[in-house]
C-alpha cells in the first residue's frame, strides 16, 4: 500500500502540475510511512484483545461493536503504548484530509468508545496534550 501510494505521489510530482492533489498525495504517504508494519495481529491490552486481522475488539470476554472511527483510534493509540497521540494525529491517521482538524469529531467519538468500553478507564486525556492508553 505504501509503494502504491508513493509511486502515486511520484506520477502526481512528475506529470499532473496539481499543486493541491500533489500535497493530498504526499499526506497519504507520511500518514502510510507511520503505519508501523511490525503491530501484532492480535494486541492483548490488560483485558482488552483486538484482533487486527479480524477486526474485532473484546475487553473482559465480551464483545464490542465498535465504529470504523472508533476501532482506528483505539488501533493508534493501542500501537504507541503509554505515548501521548495528539487529536490532529488522530485526524490524519483515522479520518481523511477532508477531516476538520478545528471540529470536535475526536472527542466525540473518543467519548462514544470510552463509553463502549466501560470501566476502569482505558483511554486517558493528557490537557493540552492528546490521549494515551493507561
Amino acid at each position: 500500500m505504501l509503494r502504491q501510494a508513493i509511486g502515486e505521489l511520484l506520477w502526481r510530482l512528475q506529470y499532473s502540475g496539481d499543486a493541491e492533489a500533489s500535497a493530498k498525495a504526499l499526506n497519504r504517504v507520511r500518514a502510510l510511512a507511520r503505519r508501523s508494519p511490525a503491530t501484532p495481529p492480535i494486541v492483548v491490552h490488560g483485558d482488552l484483545v483486538f484482533d487486527r486481522a479480524r477486526r474485532r475488539v473484546s475487553r473482559a470476554g465480551r464483545q464490542l461493536s465498535l465504529t470504523r472511527k472508533e476501532m482506528g483510534i483505539l488501533e493508534v493509540l493501542l500501537a504507541s503504548p503509554g505515548a501521548v497521540v495528539s487529536a490532529e494525529e488522530l485526524i490524519e491517521r483515522v479520518w481523511d484530509e477532508q477531516a476538520d482538524p478545528f471540529s470536535h469529531t475526536v472527542t466525540v467519538t473518543l467519548g462514544r468508545l470510552r463509553r463502549k468500553l466501560g470501566e476502569p478507564e482505558l483511554i486517558e486525556t493528557v490537557v493540552g496534550s492528546g490521549y494515551r492508553v493507561l
